[in-house]
């Protein structure tokens, strides 16, 4: 009878231990190249997927990390607006750079997630997802298998994905976008600068402070110079 609750005890130890793993794994693996911080940082010439034309007269630069709760609230109740508000109307453009904390523990995976999407069209709608969906951002899991449903549901094509996930292919961009920040002084997520200029608020901005700040600065910003073929069309050539 000793020895059956024994053999018992065991079975139940080992369960546990097993059903722990699972709960800390989720079952999958998040590649260490696409998780980690790189051995070595090289510049790719890329800064960042943005939103809205060339031609706005400001340009918001966002840094955020993907794991905080502070970015994914900001990104699905204050986007939208702000989206229709001033990016659509032509005034602004909008910059998205990353800049992973270091106590989140997926965050640069959820960021290169983004960019393997973003690789093949689909930054955004992979953007919208991770936030969206960001319960996985509490569990403490590992999301590799959600992050890749996710990229499904965003369109990405899986087969690329995922090799672009096991090579940790935009590993250095991510880490060279983190310290650019950290040479901007970027001290927490979200961070914004409009036009160069960094942001200073108290609490987190609305949609709304940015419709002050954006109309403020092309009220006060000297008129745009007319192009080469402007001045032709208004002083036509004899």
């Amino acid at each position: 009878m000793n020895r059956f609750y024994v053999v018992l005890a065991v079975v139940a130890i080992v369960l546990g231990v097993v059903v722990f793993a699972l709960l800390r794994t989720g079952g999958g693996g998040a590649s260490a190249a696409a998780a980690g911080t790189p051995p070595t940082v090289a510049d790719d010439g890329f800064r960042g997927y943005t939103l809205g034309p060339g031609t706005a007269r400001v340009e918001i630069t966002e840094y955020l990390d993907f794991e905080c709760p502070v970015c994914a609230s900001f990104a699905t109740i204050q986007m939208p607006t702000i989206t229709e508000q001033l990016i659509n109307t032509g005034k602004v453009r909008w910059r998205f750079r990353d800049y992973p904390l270091p106590i989140h523990k997926y965050s640069r995976f959820a960021a290169h997630a983004a960019q393997c999407a973003g690789a093949q069209g689909r930054y955004f709608e992979m953007q919208d997802q991770l936030f969206e969906h960001h319960q996985w951002a509490q569990t403490g899991r590992d999301p590799s298998g959600l992050f890749r449903d996710l990229a499904q549901t965003a369109g990405v094509n899986l087969t690329a994905y995922d090799a672009c996930m096991k090579e940790g292919k935009y590993a250095q961009r991510i880490e060279y976008s983190r310290q650019e920040g950290d040479s901007l002084r970027v001290d927490g997520t979200p961070t914004f600068f409009v036009n160069g200029r960094k942001l200073e608020f108290r609490r987190l901005p609305g949609s709304d402070d940015f419709k002050v700040i954006v109309d403020s600065v092309i009220a006060h910003a000297p008129p745009p110079q007319p192009t080469e073929m402007q001045r032709q069309h208004q002083h036509p050539a004899p």
